[in-house]
């Protein structure tokens, strides 16, 4: 029996046997960048959202534990009916499966959305003191692993650029100036993917926060530019700054971590900004050539242009940026041209 209909018949039995909820039918409800897949369960008019992480090579607890922590602070996740640590199996409730990113795509006033998206942000970082120190810190090892994966996957693998001695000295300072800033900004509780494909429309208000199991104590700035320098829908230049802007002053508000002026707040934004979409081209990359999911490769260039924007502001990263301009950014239409017609991974893909 396949992997994949073992798990199924386990969920079933689980269903059933342990919980007492046979469901009338099951049905995939998403996947995501892991190995973790969803499924919706519909039982006498209701649904549940049963969470497949198989072990070993996913582990339920952190994501209980972050589940945990945020509904303390009144975050709407998934609230945990069930779990089977052991099976690698959680009875979830059901948010519906309205992301942010459908409604926005759809033509959807963002700023409503947004305003929610932000408010709740505020609640997890100024309520989230005592709860961060829970979490590991988002700290110089796990950022200069995210950083790395750019000379690995995007500029290696996917671009097949090797940078001379100058261009890798280069980039080595870069990173070390992005480690430093992101270090420097206060620590706060990070989600680390709060964005719209993240994010939940709620019919009674939202947003639902999904995706969590990975969250750090890190950067003020990180969830931010995740939500307003999303990788999957980019907005101007101007109205990203006044949403920036707007969410500062919901910090001081609140008596949260805001820096001293707007130009201080808008530059850990955007430094941290760096760092993360560094760390998201490699991913994406790695996501095709070691997993098989291509989907990821289209949102390449949308993640390149907030590093080379950022890059052009920003005096300390202007030797990444002219590498960025003279090497890079010719060269990532004709690996996408490449890659979008070869075959998968194990399919003739080394």
């Amino acid at each position: 029996m396949p992997q994949t209909d073992a798990r199924l018949a386990l969920i079933h039995d689980w269903l059933s046997r342990e919980l007492h909820l046979t469901p009338q039918r099951l049905e995939p409800a998403s996947s995501d960048a892991s190995f973790r897949r969803y499924f919706r369960a519909f039982r006498d008019g209701g649904t549940y959202i049963v969470m497949d992480a198989p072990p070993p090579r996913e582990d339920v607890r952190p994501y209980l534990k972050v589940s945990r922590l945020l509904e303390s602070l009144g975050t709407h996740v998934p609230h945990v009916h069930e779990a089977d640590v052991d099976k690698g199996l959680l009875l979830l409730e059901d948010l519906g499966s309205t992301l942010y990113l459908d409604r926005l795509n759809a033509g959807d006033d963002p700023q409503p959305l947004y305003h929610e998206a932000l408010t709740a942000l505020a609640a997890i970082q100024v309520r989230g003191r005592e709860a961060s120190q829970e979490l590991a810190p988002y700290d110089h090892a796990p950022l200069a692993a995210e950083l790395s994966l750019l000379p690995d996957w995007f500029l290696g693998r996917h671009l097949e650029i090797t940078p001379t001695a100058v261009e890798a000295a280069a980039i080595a300072d870069s990173f070390e100036f992005l480690i430093r800033a992101a270090l420097e900004q206060p620590q706060v509780f990070v989600h680390r993917d709060y964005h719209s494909r993240n994010l939940m429309v709620l019919g009674n208000g939202g947003p639902g926060v999904i995706d969590f199991q990975d969250a750090l104590r890190g950067p003020v700035g990180y969830d931010l530019v995740s939500l307003l320098k999303d990788c999957y829908i980019s907005w101007p230049r101007s109205r990203t700054v006044a949403w920036v802007s707007t969410y500062r002053a919901q910090l001081l508000r609140q008596g949260g971590a805001a820096a001293s002026s707007d130009a201080e707040f808008l530059r850990w934004f955007d430094l941290a900004g760096v760092q993360r979409h560094i760390k998201v081209l490699g991913i994406f990359c790695r996501l095709w050539y070691r997993d098989g999911k291509r989907g990821y490769l289209a949102d390449l260039p949308r993640v390149l242009a907030y590093v080379r924007e950022s890059c052009a502001q920003y005096a300390e990263l202007s030797s990444l940026g002219t590498f960025l301009e003279e090497r890079v950014a010719g060269a990532l239409p004709h690996a996408n041209a490449r890659e979008a017609a070869a075959p998968a991974p194990g399919a003739g893909h080394a």
